[in-house]
C-alpha cells in the first residue's frame, strides 16, 4: 500500500483521539471524553450590537479570566477550514490590516468539567510560550465571548503536509530528511522550552503556504501539557498508530513524542504504518509486540542510515531510544542539509532582545510580575532555566546561556550573548538568576492580565496615590541599583506622555504594552 492509501484510509477522518475504555483499557480510573457535542456558531449576533468597542462589557469570561470581547468587531468570520473534537477553525480577516488568519472557535457549552476548562486555558497557554517558533504556528491572541472561546492563529495556506508529498507524486529520501528535520525540530523546541506534544500525527502538520519550499508548521496542541520534573504520567492520550508502547502501559515522559516522530518517519519511507491492525486493540497489540518490519519491500531499498534512525527513534526502552537533539545530529537526518536547517531565531532570544532595549522602569515592572505569575504559568520558562543550567547551580552562567541558545539554533556571535547577558545580568552579579531569567524571558500575553499590570503599577505606587512621582521612581530604582537622575530623567521623559511630571497608570500600561510585539504584528508584506 502506498502512502496516497495510507492517506486516504486513516488521514481523511476527523481527528481522533484513543477511546481507551472502549478498545484497550477498561479500568474505573478513566473516563473516555465526549465528543458530540454542537459545533459553535461563528456568526452569531454580538452581545452588544450597539457597542463600539471591542471588549464587549466588563464582564469576565469564566474560561480566560479576561472581559469579553466581541470577536467581530476585530475579525470577519470566513468559510470554515475545519472541525475536529476541540472545536470548529475559520478562516478571518483581520479587519484593520486585511490579513487573513485561522480561528478556532471552541463552545463553551463543550466545556463541561473543570478539566475541559483547564485544558483549554493550558492549550492557550502553550500556544502564547512556544509562538515565534519557526515550526510552530504563530499565535495571535485568545478571546471569550458568551458563547464561544476563540483561538487566533497564522493561517497555514498550504495545506496538509501529506497532501503535498502525495500531489508532488515521488520524492526522495533527501526529501523526506528536509520535511523530519523540521518536524524533529517541533519535538526538540518543545522539549526544551518544558513542553511534551502528546498528539504527533501528520495531520498536525500544515505548510505555510502554498511555495515548494513552505515551512511545516505544528498547529494543535490541545493534548499538550508542561514538562514537570519528577512526574511520571498515566493519561492514555494520542492517536492509535503514532502512541508510544509506554503511553498504553500508564508510565511515560516526553520520549513518547520521539516515538510518535518515528512513525511518521517509517511512513514518509514506506507509505504504511508499523504497527497495524483491524481495530485499535488490535494496533495496541501490535505496538507493544514491538516487531518492528524493516525488511519486507521498500526497505531494501531504502538506505541503511535511514533505518538506523527509525530503529533508534522507535527502541521499545524510552531510556534508550534516541533524544530530538540527537536525532536533529543523526547522518540520515543531516544528510543533504547544512545547519541553516535549524531556526536561526527563537522566542527567548526575541523576548531577551526585547528586554535588552526597555528602559529600567519597564525591567524592573517585569521583575513584579514575573514574581506574581503562579506556577502553571512559569512552567515552561522553569524547564527552560533548567536546561540551560546544566551545573545545577541555581544561576546561569555565560557558557551556559551561550549552550542554551545554540541548542536552539542561535547563531548570535560572543559579543551579541554578552549583550544579553548583561540586559538580563539586573543586580549585576555576572550570572542570571531564575527570577532575572524569567523577567528577562516573560511571554508579552502575560502583560495582557490587568491584575499583572496593576500590581506591577502599585509596587512604585508606594502612597496609592493613582501616580508614580519622581521621588517613588527613584526609590524602586535605588532599592535595585538600577538608576541615577539621568535614568530618573530618562524614564520620565520616556513615559510621562502629558508632561505634568510623574506617571498615571494609564501611561505606565502604555509603556509596559509598547514594543512587547507579537510575531504577527511585526512589518510583514501586506
Amino acid at each position: 500500500m502506498g502512502l496516497g492509501m495510507f492517506k486516504a484510509l486513516f488521514c481523511c477522518s476527523k481527528p481522533h483521539e484513543i477511546d481507551i475504555a472502549d478498545s484497550w483499557d477498561s479500568s474505573p480510573d478513566h473516563t473516555p471524553k465526549q465528543h458530540s457535542k454542537p459545533k459553535p456558531k461563528p456568526n452569531a449576533a454580538p452581545t452588544h450590537s450597539n457597542n463600539k468597542q471591542t471588549t464587549t462589557s466588563t464582564q469576565i469570561g469564566a474560561i480566560l479570566g479576561k472581559p469579553y470581547v466581541n470577536i467581530h468587531q476585530m475579525y470577519e468570520m470566513k468559510k470554515e477550514l475545519g472541525s475536529g473534537q476541540s472545536g470548529v477553525t475559520y478562516l478571518c480577516v483581520e479587519k484593520t490590516t486585511k490579513r487573513e488568519y485561522a480561528c478556532k472557535s471552541i463552545s463553551r457549552s463543550k466545556l463541561l468539567s473543570t478539566q475541559e476548562i483547564e485544558d483549554v486555558r493550558r492549550e492557550v497557554m502553550i500556544l502564547q510560550h512556544l509562538s515565534g517558533q519557526p515550526n510552530i504556528v504563530e499565535f495571535r491572541g485568545a478571546y471569550e465571548d458568551k458563547q464561544n472561546v476563540h483561538l487566533v492563529m497564522e493561517l497555514c495556506s498550504g495545506g496538509e503536509l501529506f497532501d503535498r508529498i502525495i500531489a508532488k507524486g515521488n520524492y526522495s529520501e533527501r526529501e523526506a530528511a528536509t520535511v523530519m528535520r523540521q518536524i524533529v525540530n517541533v519535538v526538540h523546541v518543545c522539549h526544551f522550552m518544558g513542553v511534551m506534544h502528546r498528539d504527533l500525527k501528520p495531520e498536525n502538520f500544515l505548510l505555510a503556504t502554498n511555495h515548494p519550499d513552505a515551512a511545516v508548521k505544528a498547529t494543535d496542541f490541545g493534548l499538550s501539557i508542561f514538562i514537570e520534573e519528577g512526574i511520571v504520567y498515566r493519561e492514555i492520550v494520542g492517536s492509535a498508530y503514532y502512541v508510544a508502547p509506554e503511553v498504553l502501559k500508564r508510565n511515560y515522559g516526553k520520549e513518547i513524542d520521539v516515538w510518535s516522530a518515528g512513525i511518521i518517519l517509517y511512513i514518509l519511507l514506506s507509505g504504511v504504518p508499523p504497527f497495524w491492525g483491524e481495530n485499535e486493540r488490535s494496533i495496541f497489540e501490535a505496538i507493544l509486540g514491538g516487531k518492528l518490519d524493516l525488511e519486507s519491500a521498500p526497505w531494501p531499498s531504502i538506505s541503511a542510515a535511514a533505518k538506523d534512525l527509525i530503529r533508534k527513534m522507535l527502541n521499545n526502552d524510552p531510556k534508550k531510544r534516541i533524544t530530538a537533539a540527537e536525532a536533529l545530529e543523526h547522518p540520515w537526518m543531516k544528510e543533504g542539509g547544512e545547519a541553516s536547517d535549524k531556526p536561526l531565531d527563537n522566542a527567548v532570544l526575541t523576548r531577551m532582545k526585547q528586554f535588552r532595549a526597555m528602559n529600567k522602569m519597564k525591567k524592573l515592572a517585569l521583575k513584579v510580575i514575573a514574581e506574581n505569575l503562579s506556577e502553571e504559568e512559569i512552567k515552561g520558562l522553569k524547564q527552560m532555566f533548567n536546561n540551560m543550567d546544566t551545573d545545577r547551580s541555581g544561576t546561569i552562567t555565560f557558557e551556559e546561556l551561550k549552550s542554551g541558545l545554540t541548542k536552539l539554533g542561535s547563531k548570535l556571535s560572543e559579543s551579541e550573548i554578552k549583550q544579553l547577558m548583561d540586559a538580563a545580568d539586573v543586580d549585576k552579579s555576572g550570572t542570571i538568576d531564575y527570577q532575572e531569567f524569567i523577567t528577562a524571558t516573560i511571554n508579552r500575553h502575560k502583560l495582557e492580565k490587568e491584575e499583572n499590570l496593576f500590581k506591577a503599577f502599585q509596587y512604585f505606587d508606594k502612597d496609592s496615590s493613582g501616580y508614580i512621582t519622581r521621588d517613588e521612581l527613584r526609590q524602586a530604582l535605588t532599592e535595585y541599583q538600577m538608576g541615577d537622575e539621568a535614568t530618573i530623567d530618562e524614564v520620565i521623559d520616556d513615559v510621562d506622555t502629558d508632561n505634568d511630571g510623574k506617571i498615571n497608570y494609564q501611561e505606565f500600561v502604555a509603556m509596559m504594552r509598547k514594543g512587547i510585539l507579537d510575531i504577527d504584528e511585526k512589518e510583514k508584506p501586506q
